[in-house]
């Protein structure tokens, strides 16, 4: 009768124990909801760019401006960042009012770039003129 007993005890602590590790591996599926690799993906609200002439601002509205020949096979001519404004993501996104000259004019452009640095990761989300 003692062997059951220890048996019964034995499957009973296994099975608790099972269950409690599905439990957790449930919520860390959910928690790695929140780490997606999407650039649309908010986990922060737009918030305005304070030095949108800093060297780091102006590298990444050159950045787009070039990303944006590349594509399209235009040659802009990038000229300054007016103004922005940042979103943390998986990364940062920067939605950015910048000005390029096409030859013949210079005119305003919205430049999305989704940035992460610290996997020398830069992608142009989108660009249009304004």
């Amino acid at each position: 009768m003692a062997l059951k007993s220890v048996s019964l005890f034995l499957s009973l602590l296994l099975t608790f124990l099972l269950s409690n590790v599905s439990a957790v591996s449930g919520r860390v599926a959910q928690v790695d909801v929140w780490h997606i690799k999407d650039p649309k993906f908010s986990a922060g609200p737009w918030q305005p760019i304070k030095d949108p002439k800093s060297s780091q601002v102006q590298e990444i509205g050159a950045f787009a401006v070039t990303e944006h020949n590349k594509q399209t096979k235009e040659d802009l001519k990038f000229e300054s960042v007016d103004s922005g404004e940042t979103e943390v993501v998986d990364g940062i996104n920067y939605r950015l009012i910048l000005s390029a000259n096409d030859g013949d004019a210079s005119n305003e452009y919205e430049a999305v770039v989704w940035d992460k640095p610290w996997a020398h990761f830069r992608n142009l989300t989108s660009f249009k003129l304004i």
